[in-house]
């Protein structure tokens, strides 16, 4: 178990599932901006909007979950940094990322398409 678990009032906060939950939703939120890609090459757009629609939701899932970390942290608890935690961070970003770089595939697929 990680050091990374803090006392709020009366009620314990147990930040490595905070982590896991990032973990989690920044891997799906990758796995899905791939899928976009990968329709978009398709000449699927529609489905490669889904797709970008759905990861985001997954994406701003991820970064609630992050924001909640950083404001434990700004309040004074103590939030102490794993290598668990910079596994999540290192998804996150990695997804913030990615999002941006499906977009401007898929906006050249789609360009490709109308010549």
């Amino acid at each position: 178990m990680i050091k990374g678990i803090i006392a709020k009032g009366e009620m314990i906060v147990d930040i490595e599932q905070t982590i896991f939950t990032i973990i989690t939703y920044s891997g799906e939120a990758k796995n899905l901006f791939m899928k976009a890609i990968k329709a978009a090459k398709l000449d699927e757009f529609n489905l490669a909007q889904d797709y970008i629609t759905e990861a985001d939701e997954k994406l701003t899932a991820a970064h609630k979950e992050q924001t909640e970390l950083i404001r434990r942290e700004a309040r004074g608890e103590k939030v102490d940094p794993s290598i668990l935690l910079i596994h999540g961070q290192d998804h996150l970003m990695s997804a913030m990322l990615l999002k941006e770089m499906s977009q401007e595939i898929i906006e050249l697929y789609i360009r490709l398409k109308k010549k």
